[in-house]
């Protein structure tokens, strides 16, 4: 039974923007996926380090096939070949896609957690999903994603819209 999954996209290396939407027409080709929504992109500051480049983020909803665990081996393997190669836990990224929510389900188990944990507190994760999906409600905590964007006030989390080129 096909459900729909959230992916946060992001990208700060080469040309961000470029790798975002590539990253999303490969999402559309993937067995068992189709892009239903994409939200706008936005220019996010790093969270969690500095010297960094900032970001281009976006989030996309799937209508999915895939099983969560499925899900995530096909992004893994989509990041790497795009060119991801992980060196530092928040290091700068050639594409970054995070499994956020799929379905309602929730899941807590080693190298898989759904929602996403950090989501309700990233607003450059909110700010895009709010775009495609304002009254979805989060599994854990109850709350639409509106609500949950309204309630993080995150400092240092500054999200500007991006014209497309």
């Amino acid at each position: 039974m096909a459900e729909t999954a959230y992916i946060g996209i992001g990208s700060n290396l080469g040309d961000p923007l470029q790798n975002c939407l590539t990253a999303i027409r490969f999402l559309d080709e993937m067995q068992g996926c189709h892009l239903e929504s994409q939200s706008g992109f936005y220019r996010t500051e790093p969270v969690g380090v500095t010297g960094q480049e900032w970001y281009v983020n976006g989030v996309v909803s799937l209508k999915t096939e895939r099983s969560p665990q499925h899900l995530l081996e096909g992004l893994l393997a989509l990041e790497k070949r795009m060119g991801r190669v992980r060196t530092e836990k928040w290091g700068s990224r050639v594409i970054d896609l995070d499994l956020l929510i799929h379905g309602a389900r929730v899941i807590d188990e080693a190298g898989l957690i759904i929602p996403h944990p950090r989501m309700h507190e990233r607003r450059f994760v909110l700010v895009p999903m709010v775009d495609v999906a304002p009254t979805l409600v989060h599994p854990v905590y109850g709350k639409r994603m509106i609500d949950l964007l309204d309630a993080c006030q995150g400092k240092g989390q500054d999200v500007i819209p991006l014209e497309e080129k």
